[in-house]
């Protein structure tokens, strides 16, 4: 597949070196001894993901992502929503910069398609040191 992973949107942003995030996903996933099937992601607004998460998921509350994993055995393969309204709102409580907490989110999704978790906190603290060590990829892999 040429470009297993990509990215489109339903909001005027527009995700900048798409071809840089989709090689770097792609490492991310390699790293994990899984292989890239068809992943797309789909920016949109709060109010996007609002009623995605009441319709589909029966909670009514914000969030920044909804992962929908198709994946089968060790090919990952989904569709994965992103607030761009939340990404903006979080990186500004977490004194983070945007483009950082974009990076989260994204291998977030993919984390979820490997089979991470993030239920309880302990979870929780896997997630977010797992996060942080593949964003770490994406300046040592990339050219």
């Amino acid at each position: 597949m040429e470009n297993p992973i990509n990215f489109y949107s339903k909001t005027d942003f527009e995700l900048a070196h798409k071809k840089k995030h989709s090689k770097w996903l792609e490492s991310v996933i390699k790293s994990e001894g899984m292989e890239a099937g068809e992943v797309n992601y789909i920016f949109c607004s709060d109010e996007d993901l609002l009623f995605m998460n009441q319709r589909y998921l029966d909670h009514d509350t914000f969030t920044d992502i909804i992962t929908f994993d198709y994946s089968e055995e060790d090919l990952i393969s989904a569709e994965i929503y992103i607030s761009i309204d939340r990404v903006k709102e979080n990186a500004k409580d977490f004194k983070v910069k945007f483009k950082d907490e974009l990076r989260r989110v994204l291998v977030h999704g993919v984390l979820h398609c490997c089979g991470y978790g993030d239920s309880t906190e302990k979870l929780k603290a896997e997630m977010r040191a797992l996060e942080t060590k593949k964003m770490e990829l994406f300046h040592v892999e990339q050219k």
